[in-house]
């Protein structure tokens, strides 16, 4: 694993071997926020050491790095999924990677389905906390000393200051946020209707099929963590209309400027 970070990080160094602030995954349909990047250095996945192609709709396979406001950032314009058939490693790769550049903050974006009843599409959530029961852990095995302990505390993988940071823009832009608790499930199907009624039992509140390993493992390496979740659909059972990944990136492409202004003022405050 040493290895690959290393490889990685080695490349990108190759690019850009300045400070960065903050580092930025972008989920589902969330990449027009990388359009706000000034004087963009574009690098493709395929052309960073073991970092796979992405394979899905809405995530392009780019790493970014340029500025924000007052902030050198690096975004990732597509995530690696575990439903695509990679190791949970692998998917946790982009994370590791920042962390070897010495990057402390980091923004986790995500299309997600509601659960909770004022949890519509178009909704802006902070996530508080997580539930990861179905999530293989990316800390399994050889412990990655350099990084962080064996055994990680897990209190308060989402930043309490960070989401105060997030309120107060909010407040102050206009735009309205809720909180809550994000679940996650492996996919790549849907949830059934079933499913849904026993996560909500267990408290969540929106279910999604990302950002948990990318979490544990940033709060492994001592990052700051922001998590945000676009509400795109209603979770299975509590709509209408049949899920789909279409509908995702169509509401999320309808969201994007409240998302976009959300996230660039945040990073602009973000100290």
């Amino acid at each position: 694993m040493y290895k690959k970070i290393d490889a990685a990080a080695d490349y990108i160094r190759k690019h850009y071997d300045g400070k960065i602030d903050i580092a930025i995954v972008l989920g589902s349909g969330l990449g027009p926020i990388a359009s706000e990047i000034e004087t963009p250095i574009e690098l493709n996945y395929t052309d960073i050491p073991y970092f796979p192609a992405p394979t899905l709709e809405g995530h392009d396979g780019k790493l970014i790095v340029g500025k924000i406001s007052n902030k050198t950032v690096i975004a990732m314009k597509g995530r690696f999924h575990y439903y695509e058939g990679h190791d949970i490693e692998t998917v946790c790769l982009g994370i590791r990677v920042f962390q070897r550049l010495g990057i402390k903050k980091l923004v986790l974006t995500n299309a997600c389905g509601g659960i909770r009843d004022d949890l519509t599409p178009g909704t802006i959530m902070l996530i508080k906390d997580h539930i990861g029961l179905f999530c293989p852990s990316p800390l399994r095995g050889p412990n990655l000393d350099e990084f962080g302990l064996r055994f990680t505390d897990m209190t308060e993988v989402y930043s309490r200051e960070a989401r105060a940071l997030a309120y107060k823009v909010a407040s102050k832009s206009g735009i309205e946020i809720k909180e809550g608790i994000y679940s996650y499930f492996p996919g790549p199907m849907f949830e059934t209707p079933a499913e849904i009624l026993a996560y909500r039992a267990l408290g969540a509140d929106v279910v999604g099929m990302s950002t948990v390993p990318e979490a544990i493992v940033a709060r492994h390496g001592g990052m700051t963590v922001l998590g945000i979740s676009l509400i795109t659909n209603r979770a299975a059972g509590l709509g209408n209309a049949e899920l789909s990944h279409t509908e995702v990136i169509e509401t999320a492409s309808k969201a994007e400027r409240n998302l976009v202004a959300f996230v660039k003022e945040i990073i602009r405050e973000w100290e």
